[in-house]
């Protein structure tokens, strides 16, 4: 491995220990708000995806950029999912009967 990728893999190690430290602090009455609110750079995330796999070189490369563009747009749209149901929650009366329509 290069130094490149050295410096990349711990990269990705200390962001992962520092979200994971983060995201335990959150009571977990704020997770599904907090996820609703990050939806939207997820679609940052589907941005990256694009154009790392834009730009790889190997067949192989191209094949992990395409299941990292599958992924982030699950992440996208499940969240986007998760915020209609938590706002339906809140819906009372005739505002519910008109968002079925």
């Amino acid at each position: 491995m290069t130094i490149m990728h050295n410096i990349l893999l711990a990269l990705f190690v200390v962001s992962a220990f520092v979200g994971y430290k983060i995201i335990n602090r959150v009571p977990s009455m704020l997770h599904t708000p907090l996820m609703s609110g990050m939806n939207a750079f997820s679609g940052v995330t589907v941005l990256g995806c694009l154009a790392a796999t834009a730009a790889a070189v190997g067949f192989g490369s191209k094949i992990l950029g395409f299941c990292a563009i599958i992924l982030a747009m699950i992440n996208v749209v499940s969240g986007f999912g998760v915020t209609q149901r938590m706002l339906m929650m809140f819906r009372t009366g005739r505002n519910a009967e008109d968002s079925d329509a």
